[in-house]
């Protein structure tokens, strides 16, 4: 397998509040994050880079995953220690207070893929059949989705469309939504920030998914796109590719 991080400031905002990574353990065994930061005066930023750094310390300091209980385990280790450092840091400062971070992070390993994630930064899968949004968004709207009150068309413009019901830091404990599913080879896993799924469809991401360009090119593709509509939001994106043989970037897990 082999991924691809990409992030951008987009074309309005000051300052990049996104973070992301692809990083390895022992093992050669890959792991992705985005998170998408919140709070102002650059707690946003803070609290994003914090789960970052947080995430990467943790992840290569693993030797090897081989079950997805072990996968599953550990992501709700690392999420729970994760909140804790990024809330004690919240109130150690006045202008932090209030920061946190939505975190959307999966494990892939040859056989499976383990997802958690809090907020609405986003995780899809696209196999042979068809392309799927894995993660249900912990935001108002997704609810008002969810128990009939709007329609999707109706949340695209609702005025409240940018309110979570949870982040990370921005309590003293968080439980994160937490799963794993089987891939297959040539299977793409995308995790993504708002700023890309406010811009482009899930069926314009499935469409240039399925045209077989390598996924570097179409992190950049995205990128543009979703500038190029407006920008508004930073924007970041890692795309990661089960391959069928060992292509430069493969891993042996």
């Amino acid at each position: 397998m082999y991924g691809q991080f990409i992030t951008d400031r987009g074309q309005l905002r000051a300052t990049n509040e996104d973070a992301g990574g692809i990083f390895y353990n022992k093992a050669g065994q890959l792991l992705a994050i985005v998170a998408d930061g919140m709070g102002g005066h650059l707690a946003g930023e803070v609290a994003s880079q914090l789960a970052v750094s947080f995430i990467k310390k943790q992840w290569e300091s693993i030797d090897r995953i081989d079950t997805p209980v072990e996968a599953e385990d550990l992501l709700q280790t690392i999420m729970t220690k994760m909140n804790t450092e990024i809330y004690h840091c919240s109130l150690e400062k006045e202008e932090y207070e209030g920061m946190g971070t939505t975190v959307v992070i999966s494990i892939c390993t040859k056989d499976f893929v383990s997802i958690a994630h809090i907020g609405d930064s986003r995780c899809y899968l696209l196999n042979e059949t068809k392309f799927e949004q894995l993660t249900n968004d912990h935001s108002l709207v997704n609810e008002l989705i969810r128990t009939g009150q709007i329609t999707k068309l109706d949340a695209e413009q609702h005025p409240r469309k940018n309110v979570l019901l949870k982040a990370v830091g921005t309590e003293e404990s968080v439980h994160p939504d937490i799963q794993t599913i089987n891939w297959e080879a040539n299977n793409i896993l995308l995790l993504c920030s708002d700023g890309l799924t406010n811009k482009i469809t899930d069926e314009e991401i499935e469409r240039y998914l399925r045209d077989g360009q390598e996924i570097d090119h179409l992190a950049k593709e995205f990128i543009h796109l979703s500038n190029e509509r407006g920008g508004e939001d930073n924007i970041s994106l890692a795309l990661i590719k089960k391959s069928t043989s060992n292509q430069v970037g493969d891993s042996p897990c």
